[in-house]
């Protein structure tokens, strides 16, 4: 196995402090290391005064009392811009399209190792250290990403769009630990968010009723709810509130003549406005044999061929055995060695090789286990 990445020659690391126990550890370990340890708070949304949801300035307060007890520097710098012009829009022109986007792949490489990096640069600071749950290793060709000893934690796929160069300026202090050893940590040490539960929001805008949110910056557009033989069964708002393989929301419950079971999204219609909806969690229509994705970003030389490996179409999905083919626009085919239900696009694909990430892409077309008209 090779070496984790290597500490700085010069001792000084800026730690993004987010306010959570995972940030609040890895400045712990670091400082415990003898580094200079210096801590960067992200404000990276715009808040108005009424905003419920937003957490922004309790976590400032959060980080505060950590860096009081690390006994480091904390600094604060907004990258609001940034973050709307980079992130934030593309993430509205992809629901605008019905596609499904995860912004916290566009955070962390436009944010995370964009923007702060380059800030920490001006800091003095010689390497960026997150709390993120992945191991960054020295590998024969420089920075390699691997997954978290802590399963359920890895964020690696999080991270693959990230490029190797900024990967090598980063240190990920937690990715051989357990999450309960990160809280322990944390309890000894006085740290006072120990037992502050994780986030689960949306990348820097937190955890809010998703659909209220969006309504705020995309207009409604109803059309039918249909199943897949035609028939009317409803209305939706638009389709950019719904995403492949939903279940809820809908409002299709008691049918008349329908069975009492639970409703999917099975999939879009944009020339007709249409949202196509089965009964069933393993109905034929949401599964898939196959994708294409975008440019394809990789973390390893790209091969010449084809190579099985393993592919996640969603995050805390379990690995799934695939064939890799690069094709010469930059893209790549995933052929899947069992069927995958409710690939969607606008996310992510992202490949393994054991634990090292070859690297992914954006979701753009899939080839369905069966054609509608056959399900239908």
């Amino acid at each position: 196995m090779a070496a984790t990445a290597p500490l700085p020659a010069n001792p000084r690391v800026i730690v993004a402090l987010s306010g959570g126990v995972d940030s609040a550890v890895a400045a712990l370990l670091l400082k415990e290391q003898g580094l200079d340890v210096q801590g960067l708070f992200m404000s990276n949304w715009e808040e108005s005064a009424d905003d419920i949801w937003c957490t922004a300035a309790q976590d400032f307060q959060d980080a505060r009392a950590v860096a009081a007890r690390l006994g480091i520097p904390l600094h604060r710098v907004s990258f609001a811009a940034e973050y709307r012009a980079r992130v934030f829009e593309q993430f509205l022109a992809e629901h605008r399209a019905g596609r499904t986007p995860n912004p916290d792949v566009l955070c962390n490489r436009e944010i995370k190792f964009g923007a702060a990096l380059a800030y920490a640069r001006r800091l003095g600071g010689t390497r960026l250290a997150t709390g993120h749950y992945a191991r960054l290793i020295e590998g024969p060709g420089g920075v390699e990403l691997h997954k978290a000893q802590d399963a359920g934690k890895d964020q690696s796929y999080f991270l693959h769009a990230v490029a190797g160069s900024e990967l090598a300026q980063a240190l990920m202090p937690l990715g051989g630990l357990q999450k309960s050893a990160v809280r322990e940590r944390a309890r000894r040490a006085g740290l006072p968010v120990f037992d502050k539960p994780d986030s689960t929001g949306i990348c820097f805008i937190g955890e809010r009723p998703f659909r209220e949110f969006l309504e705020r910056y995309l207009p409604r557009a109803p059309g039918p709810v249909e199943s897949p033989e035609g028939e009317r069964l409803g209305t939706h708002h638009g389709l950019a509130f719904y995403t492949l393989g939903q279940r809820g929301g809908l409002g299709l419950g008691g049918l008349h003549g329908r069975p009492e079971q639970p409703w999917y999204v099975a999939a879009k219609d944009p020339a007709r406005n249409a949202l196509i909806v089965v009964q069933g969690h393993d109905h034929p229509l949401l599964a898939s044999t196959a994708l294409t994705t975008g440019p394809w970003h990789w973390l390893v030389p790209q091969p010449a061929a084809a190579l099985r490996c393993t592919v996640k179409v969603r995050y805390r999905q379990a690995d799934q055995r695939a064939l890799l083919t690069p094709r010469g626009d930059g893209s790549v085919h995933l052929g899947f060695a069992e069927p995958q239900r409710a690939v969607t696009p606008g996310q992510y694909a992202v490949a393994y090789d054991g634990t090292l990430c070859l690297g992914g892409g954006v979701i753009e077309a899939v080839s369905p286990a069966l054609p509608q008209s056959a399900a239908a």
